[in-house]
């Protein structure tokens, strides 16, 4: 029932064009098989998996299936078995007519790598069609006079079956007057005839009635009859007779209703109503009858109905010519269909993808199609093309089948879709084409790492900066798509001056904002740099650095240092001056620093206050402190120089400095002025300081007594009302260490004040202990002073964070 017949692949063909590079294997093999028609739906054809040596999973993960192009799908595959199945009823006769041999041509498209293996169901003809005749009697007059011999053409018996199973033989009953031709009891297939052996009398038999039984040679045999009835009519003794026995014609498809074909014409030797011929078309296998018509008079042959090249390439039409004494002859036409260009190719998409990798090799397919174009000759020939700059080019896999692959790499940042348009035109004249418009997504790969805007970046921040401060933003931005183009941004390890570069900045990982995490001093650091990585979300991801560097600028915050002349709180420093100095002599020299820089740092020096005004004066950029006249006796031993110290910011910050200076030239008279300049001075400063300390703490515990006073009267005042509404008993409450006096309100028994004295406050030799309930005030006794520098270093006042603490008991 089946026959397998393995052809060799088309790769493995020396002739097979270039598409031998191609990573498909476009036909394995050729499977054949041979099954009876009208088989019932569900049979078994064959296992196709067997015979091609595939394996059950690669038919379901290449999601096999049959492709038949337009037309119908008769048998289909089972994936589950591997097995061939007839799904629709197979006529022979409706598929191939008498065409023989009659078979199925289809194809298995597999996927993921594409394959395809042609496959050929023969169709083997069962006898299911007896012959019939297109009529179930006829007629005929014949002369009784017709001679010995005379040939009379029968109507033909149609069996659609071919082979033996067809029309074999006619039988001819009763045979007194009329016997079979020799050739209608062999084949029979062409045409049957009977033969008069026997003169007819009228006198005796007016009327003879016969069978015509045609045979086919199937088994069992089947058979089809007609009725024959003839009547014999006086002397008619010449029957018609055809120039030719054979015409020939030619028309073109598609030609109009009304064409004429050609002409036919027969004779007839007798006169008057025995020699009028008429002609008519008699029954036909291709059912030319119903495409053409003949004048029964002219013999004129007409199109009376649409032909089509594509399904049939000539007629054979039977004319059959008689006169009114019921004498024939016939004679045949055979018409030839000469082809037109009427029809484009036709392309089917067997298989296609959607999307591909933009990493793909070149020469992945892409689609498979198959091309057909029913014309013949060059009218059928085709050629297929694509449009340019899409990178993919089409191929011949073999006949009427194509390949659309890569030729080229692919790069979804430069193209993400493609829409191909596949063309296909035959030779034709006019040449007639059919396009097919396909479209291909790139699908993206991650293979393009973040790129920063810039190869490096520099920002700048002033010092005294708010932390989390946003200084400035990096920028990168990714060629790929979706997820493979998301940014991420990220701090890389490292250190500043042996710190982490986290605890200066931070960098948002969403937006690449760059945060000052601290504030920035310029004095501390002035520069330094880091790197940001910029970081994709592919996998495995890609990612590129930037150096960012971070310059402080500088802000006018910090005042001139004054170097020297050095302050102490509890010492004078003053410098000498002979009476016999010149103009111009240098007394000193104020020496200040500005940590800030540039013009922040550059310091002025003025004289603010002076004893003597037109006696000093001080150098703007050098601080010294020149005499500008003679001095003379007449000026003061004491002279107090008050010099301010400016930088040149926005806005300007200054330092002041005293400079005692003295005018003489002894030292005694000097150590006598400025000693009881010290005296006077320490107990002037001692007076006021605590002049201001009890001015404080009275202002204080007045306040305090104050609020607190109101605060017990409204309380008292709430919970009056709060117990008046609810009628409830008073219960007083009085919280602990409170006493209540003459309901004027509460006090608390103990209360302590700490006074904390400022880190300049060494002008003062006094300090108030922390006993709980008593005072302590305790005092330097002043020391005797001399030129020299004098610290004491017992004194409390000297530390520099000696606090002044009161605390007060009531």
């Amino acid at each position: 029932m089946q026959r397998i017949q393995s052809e060799k692949s088309i790769l493995d063909e020396p002739d097979s064009p270039l598409e031998v590079t191609l990573c498909l294997k476009y036909v394995l093999g050729q499977v054949s098989y041979s099954i009876p028609e009208e088989m019932a739906k569900g049979s078994v054809v064959g296992n196709i998996a067997h015979d091609l040596g595939l394996d059950l999973k690669r038919l379901k993960s290449g999601n096999a299936r049959v492709y038949t192009g337009d037309g119908v799908e008769y048998i289909e595959l089972n994936g589950e078995r591997g097995l061939l199945l007839i799904k629709e009823r197979i006529d022979r006769e409706a598929i191939c007519r008498q065409t023989t041999p009659c078979a199925l041509h289809f194809q298995i498209i597999l996927e993921n790598p594409m394959e395809f293996y042609s496959v050929t169901v023969e169709i083997i003809d069962i006898n299911d069609n007896p012959p019939t005749f297109e009529k179930s009697e006829v007629t005929f007059k014949i002369s009784e006079s017709a001679v010995i011999g005379g040939k009379f053409v029968l109507d033909r018996a149609i069996d659609l079956d071919v082979g033996k199973n067809g029309l074999q033989k006619y039988e001819l009953k009763p045979t007194d007057n009329f016997v079979l031709k020799g050739d209608s009891q062999g084949s029979g297939t062409e045409k049957a005839e009977m033969i008069l052996q026997k003169p007819l009398d009228r006198e005796k038999e007016e009327s003879i009635s016969l069978v015509l039984t045609a045979f086919d040679g199937g088994d069992p045999q089947m058979s089809g009859t007609i009725r024959i009835f003839i009547t014999v009519l006086d002397v008619n003794d010449n029957a018609p007779v055809f120039t030719q026995s054979t015409y020939t014609a030619t028309v073109f498809e598609n030609a109009p209703e009304g064409t004429v074909v050609t002409s036919v014409s027969a004779s007839d030797a007798d006169h008057g109503s025995n020699g009028r011929i008429k002609y008519s078309i008699t029954n036909s296998l291709d059912q030319a009858h119903a495409l053409f018509q003949i004048h029964e008079e002219s013999g004129e042959i007409k199109l009376i109905g649409n032909i089509d090249y594509e399904n049939a390439r000539n007629y054979h039409i039977n004319i059959r010519a008689s006169d009114d004494g019921g004498l024939t002859d016939s004679c045949k036409v055979i018409v030839e269909v000469v082809d037109i260009n009427d029809n484009k190719p036709t392309i089917n998409i067997m298989s296609k993808s959607n999307m591909i990798s933009e990493h793909s090799k070149p020469n992945t397919v892409v689609a498979m199609m198959n091309v057909q174009d029913p014309d013949s000759n060059e009218n059928g020939k085709v050629h297929c093309f694509i449009n340019d700059n899409t990178h993919l080019s089409i191929k011949s896999a073999s006949n009427n089948f194509y390949s659309l692959v890569t030729d080229s790499d692919l790069d979804r940042e430069r193209a993400s879709e493609y829409n191909i348009t596949v063309t296909c035109s035959d030779e034709g004249v006019p040449s007639l084409s059919s396009s097919v418009t396909l479209t291909l997504q790139i699908s993206d790969v991650n293979d393009n790492a973040p790129v920063f805007e810039r190869s490096s970046y520099e920002a700048y921040i002033v010092e005294n900066n708010t932390p989390g401060l946003s200084i400035f933003t990096v920028k990168a931005t990714d060629a790929d798509w979706n997820q493979n183009a998301r940014v991420s941004y990220i701090l890389e390890d490292s250190s500043v001056n042996g710190v982490p570069v986290s605890s200066y900045v931070s960098v948002s990982a969403d937006s690449g904002v760059i945060h000052a995490v601290r504030s920035f001093d310029y004095e501390q650091i002035k520069d330094f740099h880091f790197l940001v990585k910029a970081q994709d979300g592919g996998s495995p991801p890609l990612s590129s650095n930037v150096t960012v560097k971070i310059m402080i600028q500088d802000q006018n915050d910090n005042p001139p240092q004054v170097l020297y002349p050095v302050q102490t709180g509890g010492s004078l420093v003053a410098e000498m001056v002979p009476r016999s100095a010149d103009v111009g002599y240098l007394v000193t020299k104020v020496v200040a620093v500005d940590v800030d820089s540039g013009q922040n740092a550059w310091l002025s020096y003025k004289l603010q206050k002076a004893t003597d005004r037109a006696l000093f004066e001080v150098g703007l950029q050098n601080g010294e402190i020149r005499t500008i006249r003679q001095v003379t006796d007449k000026d003061t031993v004491k002279q107090r120089l008050t010099v301010i110290v400016e930088d040149n910011g926005q806005p300007s910050r200054s330092a002041t400095v005293v400079v005692n200076v003295a005018v003489a030239d002894s030292f005694p008279e000097v150590l006598s002025e400025f000693t009881e300049l010290t005296h006077d001075k320490e107990y002037n400063d001692n007076l006021t300081f605590y002049l201001v300390l009890a001015l404080a703490v009275v202002s204080f515990l007045f306040i305090t007594c104050l609020v607190v006073i109101i605060s017990v009267k409204i309380y008292r005042w709430r919970q009056s009302r709060i117990l008046y509404h609810s009628n409830l008993p008073v219960i007083p409450y009085y919280p602990p260490r409170y006493s209540d006096t003459l309901g004027t309100g509460t006090l608390p028994h103990v209360y302590n004040y700490e006074v904390c004295r400022t880190t300049d406050s060494r002008k003062s030799d006094c300090k108030f202990g922390r006993a709980g309930s008593q005072n302590v005030l305790i005092m330097d006794p002043s020391s005797t002073g001399t030129m020299q520098r004098i610290q004491s270093e017992k004194s409390i006042l000297d530390e520099p964070d000696s606090p002044l603490e009161v605390r007060l008991t009531c």
